[in-house]
């Protein structure tokens, strides 16, 4: 009970209403597996990549950009390999889909065949050398992969005449007229280039564009605490600058163009050497947390004592060779690797990967392992999907869509599914021929073609399904958008002997087109037969734990208990107005119940609240039956 400790009048909120419970998404998807390039953990000496997390990807376009193109992987056992999840998350956008999440497993290859070492990281990662009077530093490419091998060009940048003196003042405390010449607008640490008429026969004249920046020219600023400016030169000699007729200071500023593959072109401007600058390129580009969170590469450079060191840095940044090198695509992972690691909790830097990586994320409803039904073993391919099913179980709240092996028979799809049972889990069949859309159609040439595993269309439709229709329509008789053909054509004597078991078909229907043909789970419970079901209660379980958080330490009394019910009552009258829910009337679609029926004293005592929900599912109209017979109608008279 609020305290009123002083006479007045007081004024409090209230609510007289129970709480609203709004429901979590279910399109939102994610993917586990080889890409060209993007976040993936890694430590190379004592640098460590931190910002890894599964990215959220809105468009191919944007997919691109952060995890490589469509071109073949390069894997050291798999040369020239399908990048499936790159496919596979272009037909997810096709198909309608909008969030996805995208984890990036990143294979070394076995270093010692006996300890089953590996080779680090720092070897498939393209760097560049970049040669300073003061040391070394290195132009890195953010992640690992060929795609890191781009070119880096630096381009000086320099300022118009910044040179100036402080007039005298009568009553300037700090004599400022004394300092001598002065350059306008610079901070500590910046780097400028001075021209002096006399210092060469014939005269210097100021440098422009991009000229070769001129060690013996350059001069890095020094502040001091009331703001009068010294200059270092290239010998390491602090002091002002020289005083003459004609004498110009440019202010020199960097600016990186970086060429990556497919095209791309990244560029930096305004860019200093020194710490202490606004735009230090230490930090712009820097490994963990950069300007642009998808920059291609990083500059590792550890500035040191030397004074003279930004204009060093400058110089061979500037006369650096410009193509990184060293960047590979490293090995094929295998199912322990696509599930991954979780985050160590004793060691912040050591983040969670694979699958694992996804769990962290709490707004993710579907999952698929595009690389898993391309793997090189059939051993292999069923671990991976153990992988996948075993996260969906773990995470409770989403469903995992699987593939099996490319040109499988109808006994060898049939023995694969009878190797699950899991109603966390869909199974789809068979594999998808599309256009290579790396080689567009040339006239007379026979256009190339790819198969591509399901689970890229399929979880596209599921987000599609749930935005246009909602989670409780099964995603099913729904049409598969930027294929040519289905890998075998499936009819309905074949799909007589799959569905039943739990094989969802993709089929073709002449004036129909490609369609999803089947709504089914993995699993022999017949509760959990259909995928809509499924994930409707995920929907369900997932909505009401989220919005009835603030239920928890309130008094467990009659009170609680009743806003408790009037919550979950509401959300569940809005979904029986949808059609998430069968009854004609709501009391015959669902109850709540939450009372003395539901709870013992002993539960009581021990803080247990217990609320009973019971709904009663729509179920697809998988076999729509018309009996048609003859009528004879009575005569009339």
């Amino acid at each position: 009970m609020p305290e009123y400790l002083a006479p007045g009048v007081y004024v409090e909120e209230v609510s007289f209403r129970a709480k609203s419970i709004e429901g979590v998404p279910t399109s939102t998807t994610g993917y586990a597996g080889v890409t060209r390039f993007g976040p993936v953990p890694y430590t190379v000496g004592d640098v460590s990549a931190t910002a890894t997390e599964p990215r959220l990807i809105t468009s191919f376009t944007e997919f691109e950009r952060v995890y490589g193109s469509l071109y073949p992987l390069e894997l050291a056992a798999d040369p020239g390999r399908v990048a499936y999840v790159a496919h596979a998350a272009r037909a997810f956008f096709n198909n309608g889909g909008q969030r996805l999440y995208v984890s990036r497993v990143f294979q070394t290859e076995v270093a010692d065949i006996v300890t089953g070492a590996r080779k680090p990281v720092d070897d498939y990662i393209a760097q560049l050398t970049v040669p300073t009077s003061t040391g070394a530093a290195k132009w890195r490419a953010r992640w690992p992969g060929a795609d890191g091998n781009v070119l880096v060009d630096t381009q000086a940048v320099r300022s118009k005449n910044m040179a100036f003196k402080y007039p005298v003042v009568a009553g300037d405390i700090l004599a400022r007229h004394t300092w001598g010449l002065q350059v306008k607008n610079v901070r500590h640490g910046a780097v400028i280039e001075l021209t002096l008429p006399s210092a060469e026969v014939p005269p210097q004249k100021p440098l422009v564009g991009n000229d070769t920046l001129v060690p013996a020219r350059l001069y890095v600023v020094k502040v001091d605490a009331d703001g009068k400016q010294t200059f270092v030169n290239n010998a390491g000699v602090e002091g002002p600058l020289p005083e003459e007729a004609g004498v110009q200071a440019a202010l020199v500023e960097l600016k990186v163009t970086v060429y990556g593959a497919d095209n791309r072109l990244d560029a930096v401007n305004e860019l200093a050497t020194h710490p202490d600058q606004r735009r230090y390129i230490g930090k712009v580009l820097e490994l963990n947390d950069p300007e642009d969170e998808n920059a291609l590469v990083w500059l590792q450079w550890a500035p040191g004592a030397d004074e003279w060191a930004p204009a060093s840095l400058a110089v061979g940044l500037q006369s650096a060779d410009k193509r990184l090198a060293g960047g590979k695509d490293g090995e094929l992972p295998g199912p322990d690797d696509l599930l991954g690691q979780e985050a160590d909790p004793d060691v912040v830097t050591n983040k969670a990967t694979g699958l694992e990586a996804l769990g962290e994320i709490e707004d993710i409803a579907i999952v698929a392992l595009p690389d898993a039904g391309a793997l090189l073993s059939k051993d292999a391919v069923k671990a991976a999907a153990d992988a996948l099913i075993g996260h969906a179980e773990k995470y409770r709240y989403r469903i995992a869509v699987v593939d099996g092996q490319a040109n499988s028979s109808l006994t060898e799809i049939r023995e694969f599914r009878g190797q699950f049972d899991s109603k966390y889990a869909a199974l789809y069949h068979p594999w998808i021929e599309i256009l290579d859309p790396l080689f567009p159609p040339v006239p007379g040439v026979p256009p190339r073609k790819l198969l591509l595993p399901p689970s890229g269309f399929v979880t596209g439709i599921y987000a599609r399904n749930d935005i246009e229709r909602g989670v409780h329509k099964a995603p099913a008789n729904e049409i598969v958008r930027g294929l040519t053909r289905f890998e075998i054509n499936i009819n309905k004597s074949r799909q007589d002997v799959l569905n039943p078991e739990g094989v969802n078909c993709l089929r073709f229907f002449e004036g129909r087109g490609n369609r999803v043909w089947g709504a089914r789970t993995m699993s022999s419970d017949p509760e959990w037969k259909y995928v809509n079901v499924r994930r409707l209660f995920i929907y369900l379980e997932h909505s009401i734990e989220k919005a009835t958080q603030w239920a928890v330490f309130e008094p467990n009394n009659e009170r609680l208990w009743t806003n408790l019910r009037r919550t979950v009552e509401d959300f569940l009258y809005v979904l029986w107005r949808d059609g998430a829910l069968i009854g004609a009337k709501p009391e015959e679609a669902y109850f709540v119940r939450c009372d003395r029926s539901t709870m013992t004293q002993n539960d009581l005592d021990n803080g247990r609240l217990i609320c009973l929900v019971g709904v009663a599912p729509s179920r697809p109209a998988e076999f729509v039956i018309f009996r048609v017979g003859q009528w004879t109608a009575d005569a009339k008279s």
